[in-house]
């Protein structure tokens, strides 16, 4: 059936909030098997408890404590989701961290930490289970990219970087993996209401469900010819 995901494996980083917590809804509510992680063990907690008080029937959740700025985290992320749930079909690469002041003010340590959590976790993320998705040669790469990744944004340099930095891996992985039958695709918000928005500056322009709905599209019923791409979710 068009849309749905009965006997697929959905991984999807920080899920225990924000954009990744309105996507796992978003993917359970399509029959998906899923397997989050975050640096809170608490939301995670909190979103495996309301994503099965929302489901209608059966819902399946792998929640771990991971942190995607660590190699050792990752690996034993990955291997705990293969281990319980097998070949993942879909990898939403969506943690993401901000750090926002002048570039010349920045502490290199905070910069630094920016680049390693929004553009290294995912490549650490993608890097862990390309080999197994690349094995059922069916797969869904999205990643949660940001209007920032499109435009020049003042005092969150090191953050632009890292998003457009995503944007070229979400282009560049593509067409590796595209004879392997993977699909890979960005997704660049604008300002979502979502904690990381507080104190920014910006006024909400939707809400994490808007972005869900277009991560649940590049999941389920996006053609086969749609990779590489980058779409923008301005509100």
């Amino acid at each position: 059936m068009p849309g749905r995901l009965e006997g697929h494996v959905a991984v999807i980083t920080g899920g225990g909030r924000g954009i990744g917590q309105a996507i796992a809804h978003a993917l359970a509510g399509a029959g998906a098997r899923l397997a989050l992680c975050a640096r809170s063990q608490n939301d995670l907690d909190a979103t495996a408890a309301a994503l099965r008080q929302a489901a209608q029937g059966p819902v399946e959740v792998l929640t771990m404590r991971c942190d995607i700025a660590s190699d050792s985290d990752v690996t034993r992320f990955a291997a705990a989701v293969q281990r319980q749930l097998g070949a993942p079909h879909i990898l939403v690469n969506n943690a993401g961290i901000v750090a926002r002041g002048r570039l010349d003010e920045q502490a290199p340590a905070d910069w630094i930490q920016v680049l390693d959590v929004n553009l290294l976790g995912a490549y650490r993320m993608t890097r862990a289970f390309l080999p197994a998705m690349r094995a059922v040669r069916r797969g869904r790469i999205i990643n949660v990219s940001s209007i920032s990744g499109r435009l020049g944004t003042p005092l969150l340099t090191a953050y632009c970087a890292s998003k457009h930095g995503l944007i070229g891996l979400t282009r560049a992985l593509a067409e590796e993996v595209r004879q392997d039958g993977l699909q890979v695709n960005a997704i660049c918000p604008g300002s979502v209401d979502t904690e990381m928005l507080v104190g920014s500056g910006f006024t909400p322009a939707m809400t994490p469900e808007d972005v869900a709905r277009v991560a649940l599209f590049l999941a389920t019923d996006a053609p086969a010819a749609l990779t590489g791409a980058c779409l923008d979710v301005f509100g």
